[in-house]
């Protein structure tokens, strides 16, 4: 049965208390087979070290793991052509649900994500284990929202909590998990969704906590704080890390277009490109496979020459893009991180070697570049910061880590280089078309933050030329809620909740935020 106006509204009045109890629930849940997904993943690469151990140098056997490797390919096309919206990361695909253009069947999602992604990791492919954690996390909040019979504004809520709970669950990031759903995923601060998010994201983490442990993902010595005097450096580090993020960009969505400009692949034909690489490269350079967690590892704990880190950045940075592009079911979070971290390296060596820098600094720029870099390609700095020294258990770089992350912002910003997820979503969009349900729907609520440049910022509200087919039905300004009359004036950090139906919540969305934006 249909929620209508009334049920909505007064649902409205308590939903803050009732999140907590469903941020608890979905925390448990989407936090629970994040985690499993972890461990699944954790057991593919074990078996793929074993098989690579056991194949090198046997002919036969070698031959044997390149015709499993075709098989993975085949069995990940099955999937993902039973269910198209596994393919990739799975971020976009819930951030066009949160928007409205987009319906996840959640079930179909999860169970063909969870088989996909680990079948595509057992193969080698150079993904990651975040994108699909959100996602999964993500389709949890929504079966339980579908299982409760949650109105749409309400489940677009336990999707941000899911989204948190799966990102907290597979980095041990809680407060990274909370930044990102509500930076990346949810697009404001609201109190109502804010606590739910801590209560999921802190759930899912205290889970993965009690099996895997509370050691960080990264584990490496950054001894002292960078000083003052190389903060030349860092400015010429976010530099080179706006430019690389938006070549990163460029890239990622080259090498989506070149595999759909081949009509003769498929969906599994497509897939065996990168399997039968992986097969080649787990044979010659093994370190590049999977995620690259060892990558890290190598970085940070061995004295590299310079040309052995720039021939393995440039092997990892090809294999991604071929992995990625080829539409297997996997994340772009991890791999970018890993490429961060061999830039800084590569640009610490270098400074340690023509420019007189100290060597016992090169783990810093290391860590500086993997915020910068995932800063210029997603475009959510604080995220970046939070999830790096989460990572890595070190929290007094904060300062640097602020000033890189700030200037490779800046740069990717002025190349004009979209977020990678945006221009992701806006590529599934145009191949998929965007789909609007023929029916009116529920009502949506939805929030807005009204910033500080906007064109509507000292606007009455009959002079706000709001989309058809929504409503403005309150004004939240200091804590205080304002029923809106054509004579209030709007105010920066005003939030404006909107009501609108189901139908028109995406053409909405896109319209609000154009006008509480900056010009």
């Amino acid at each position: 049965m249909k929620k209508d106006v009334a049920h909505t509204l007064k649902r409205a009045d308590k939903l803050n208390v009732i999140l907590i109890g469903e941020g608890l629930l979905v925390g448990i849940t989407g936090g629970g087979i994040a985690l499993l997904y972890r461990i699944m993943l954790s057991y593919a690469g074990k078996a793929l070290n074993w098989v690579l151990d056991f194949a090198r140098g046997v002919p036969w056997r070698m031959a044997l793991w390149f015709a499993v490797l075709a098989v993975l390919a085949l069995l990940v096309g099955r999937l993902v052509k039973w269910e198209p919206l596994i393919s990739g990361s799975g971020i976009p695909q819930l951030e066009g649900e949160m928007t409205g253009k987009l319906e996840q069947t959640w079930w179909r999602v999860m169970a063909a994500k969870l088989a996909g992604g680990c079948l595509a990791l057992l193969g080698g492919l150079s993904l990651g284990r975040e994108g699909p954690s959100i996602q999964l996390g993500a389709m949890a909040g929504k079966g339980i929202s579908r299982l409760l019979d949650r109105g749409k504004t309400e489940e677009k809520f336990l999707l941000t909590c899911g989204a948190s709970a799966g990102l907290s669950a597979a980095f041990h990031a809680p407060l990274a998990g909370v930044m990102f759903s509500l930076e990346e995923v949810h697009k404001n601060f609201s109190v109502s969704v804010l606590v739910s998010v801590m209560t999921a994201s802190l759930t899912a983490d205290f889970m993965a906590s009690h099996v895997l442990g509370l050691d960080p993902v990264f584990q490496f010595d950054i001894g002292r704080e960078l000083p003052q005097k190389y903060y030349w450096a860092i400015i010429l580090l976010g530099i080179l890390l706006g430019i690389l993020g938006a070549f990163y960009n460029y890239a990622t969505l080259k090498a989506q277009e070149i595999y759909q400009k081949q009509k003769f692949l498929n969906e599994s034909t497509r897939l065996l490109i990168p399997f039968l690489l992986a097969g080649v490269l787990g044979f010659t350079m093994p370190e590049v496979l999977g995620s690259g967690h060892e990558l890290v590892e190598m970085i940070t704990h061995e004295n590299m020459v310079l040309g052995t880190v720039l021939v393995l950045l440039a092997v990892k940075f090809l294999f991604s893009a071929i992995s990625f592009g080829s539409g297997a079911p996997g994340g772009i979070f991890f791999p970018l991180l890993v490429l961060g971290a061999f830039i800084g390296g590569a640009f610490g060596i270098a400074g340690a070697e023509f420019f007189g820098l100290e060597a016992e600094y090169i783990n810093n720029f290391i860590l500086l570049a993997m915020a910068g870099y995932f800063t210029a390609i997603v475009r959510a700095p604080l995220t970046g910061i939070i999830l790096i020294f989460e990572m890595t258990g070190t929290v007094d770089q904060m300062l640097s880590l602020s000033l890189v992350s700030i200037v490779a912002y800046i740069v990717a910003t002025l190349l004009r280089s979209a977020p990678i997820y945006e221009s992701l979503l806006e590529r599934l969009l145009e191949k998929r078309g965007i789909q609007t349900p023929k029916t009116m729907g529920q009502k949506v609520l939805s929030e807005y933050v009204v910033m500080h440049g906007s064109e509507i910022n000292g606007q009455l509200v009959r002079e706000i030329p709001l989309p058809e087919n929504c409503l403005l039905v309150a004004i939240q300004r200091g804590g205080k809620e304002i029923i809106p009359k054509g004579k209030t004036r709007v105010f920066a950090s005003d939030t404006l909740i909107t009501m609108t139906d189901e139908r028109d919540a995406g053409t909405v969305h896109d319209k609000m935020e154009k006008l509480c934006s900056e010009e």
